[in-house]
């Protein structure tokens, strides 16, 4: 049987210097590679003319750039755009533009679902499919940019920030080469503060992320204690609001000029008090930062109502006045289901996918002749 072919999309600079000369070539080839396909969105060996012939034709028989398959596109009244990519058989992800008069923001996903269940989120009631790959992720980059290059305007990607379907710091070993690809000069050369990986506040991962590329940094924080932190965003049980802090204080205290944004999505009557404004204030005193409050959007079966304008005027002046940088963000997209909490795609969850490779086995004698569904 042969070998399957390696997707070279999602390879780094390193990946593919390594993957290179595990084939007996020379490193440049890397970088050489990086850019036909970043740079100048080509897909086809036999187009990149400065390899040898022989390594083209090798290539063909070893490689592949694949990519997810476009499978729908929806376009706001107010320029925002939404495509449904399809990752395998089984789950569909989305991605977002959002065009401003400065800059184009990509929101991309991470994760086929996701499993942190915050009690606001839309992509929540999906449940979980499975992680993304390097390549699944890079490639909503590489898709966009060609979408986008079709329409009149050919708006061009400014920005890019995982904070589409899934948690990024639970699926940290595909998002890094994806991370290294959009800041490496031969591939994307977005600066990293152009560059957003936003968390429900997996320590760990923030850690690995200081480590590894320290882009900038946004925290779904959302309540102000730990109290209504563990019913909206229940992984707060195991990463409490002091532990995710102290991780947010080192996370930038080696950049004066980087803060953390903190998000916080107003839901009425639940925490959008001036109690609570003056608690959140309290709690980010010392901490390099900005507040992103987020109206909240609304999804069928949602069991919560957006804050009254006036009070997320009056959470937002408390916040300001006690000296913390605080904006409210307008809603984009909301007739097409593509603002902050409302994407869903179309993923089979974990638990499905189970029981239908349980189904599969005993419907069959020979259980080695079913592939796992979704896997």
């Amino acid at each position: 049987m042969s070998k399957p072919k390696i997707n070279l999309l999602g390879l780094s600079r390193a990946g593919l210097e390594r993957y290179f000369l595990e084939q007996g070539e020379q490193r440049f080839r890397a970088e050489q590679i990086l850019k036909w396909i970043h740079q100048q969105g080509v897909k086809d060996f036999a187009a990149m003319t400065n390899l040898s012939v022989a390594l083209r034709g090798k290539l063909e028989t070893i490689a592949e750039i694949s990519l997810p398959e476009v499978v729908g596109e929806q376009l706001s009244t107010d320029g925002t755009r939404k495509w449904l990519l399809r990752v395998d058989p089984q789950n569909s992800i989305e991605m977002v533009f959002i065009p401003e008069n400065s800059r184009g923001t990509l929101c991309i996903s991470s994760q086929a679902g996701c499993a942190l269940n915050c009690a606001f989120c839309a992509t929540a009631k999906q449940g979980f499919g499975r992680n993304l790959s390097s390549a699944e992720i890079i490639g909503q980059l590489w898709l966009a940019r060609q979408l986008l290059a079709e329409t009149a305007d050919a708006p061009r990607i400014t920005n890019v920030v995982l904070m589409g379907m899934g948690e990024p710091l639970l699926n940290f070993e595909a998002i890094a080469p994806a991370l290294d690809l959009m800041i490496d000069d031969c591939a994307w050369g977005l600066a990293k503060r152009r560059v957003t990986v936003s968390t429900a506040g997996v320590v760990p991962g923030i850690k690995q992320l200081a480590e590894h590329c320290p882009v900038s940094l946004a925290v779904s924080l959302h309540a102000p204690d730990d109290a209504l932190r563990d019913q909206l965003v229940p992984i707060n049980r195991s990463y409490p609001i002091k532990e995710l802090l102290t991780a947010c204080r080192d996370y930038v205290a080696d950049d004066r000029r980087a803060k953390i944004t903190f998000e916080y999505v107003m839901l009425d009557g639940v925490n959008d008090s001036a109690k609570q404004a003056k608690a959140l204030a309290r709690l980010l005193e010392g901490i390099p930062s900005k507040v992103n409050l987020i109206p909240f959007n609304p999804f069928p079966g949602a069991e919560f109502q957006r804050s009254s304008q006036a009070n997320i005027d009056r959470f937002r002046e408390i916040l300001s006045a006690a000296g913390l940088t605080t904006i409210t963000r307008r809603p984009r997209g909301q007739d097409i289901a593509a603002a902050c909490g409302r994407l869903e795609g179309d993923i089979l969850p974990r638990s499905q996918r189970i029981a239908r490779l349980r189904a599969a086995k005993q419907a069959s004698p020979n259980p080695r002749s079913h592939a796992p569904i979704g896997a």
